[in-house]
């Protein structure tokens, strides 16, 4: 297997489940939203027949669906996809910013960090190290040319 492509592969999963788990809340309503963290007052308003809820789901789970074939691709899966580089460590900056917030949800001050929060940082962490380091790992193979 080539160098970083294992991890690649189980960051392409990880961010595959997260845009199916998007797709569950989606087509199970309010109490998804809710167990997954949404923000109450979107929650209410979807229940009162607001939509925007809904859309901002869908785009998370096309950008989390998007993030899982760059994944993919680097891992060799799939075919070559354009700015792999580029994609891959946008990809891994944006977990790992978003996996930050485990410190101070644990600080708890100034930031109220509910059970939620600590969880959602601490898996959205692994997500970000498993797309950063496969990508070290695989980067020069990655400007190689399409086979």
């Amino acid at each position: 297997m080539n160098p970083g492509a294992g991890l690649l592969v189980v960051g392409g999963v990880l961010s595959a489940i997260a845009s199916l788990l998007h797709l569950g809340c989606i087509a199970f309503g309010a109490a998804w939203f809710r167990f997954f963290g949404a923000p109450e007052p979107l929650i209410r308003a979807y229940e009162g027949g607001d939509l925007r809820l809904v859309w901002i789901t869908v785009v998370i789970t096309i950008g989390l669906a998007i993030w899982a074939a760059y994944a993919f691709s680097a891992a060799g899966l799939i075919g070559k996809l354009p700015l792999l580089r580029t994609g891959l460590v946008t990809i891994a900056t944006i977990y790992l910013l978003r996996g930050l917030l485990l410190f101070p949800a644990l600080i708890k001050a100034p930031y109220p960090g509910s059970t939620f929060d600590i969880w959602s940082s601490a898996i959205v962490l692994v997500y970000g190290l498993t797309y950063a380091v496969g990508t070290w790992q695989a980067w020069g193979r990655l400007s190689a040319p399409a086979t």
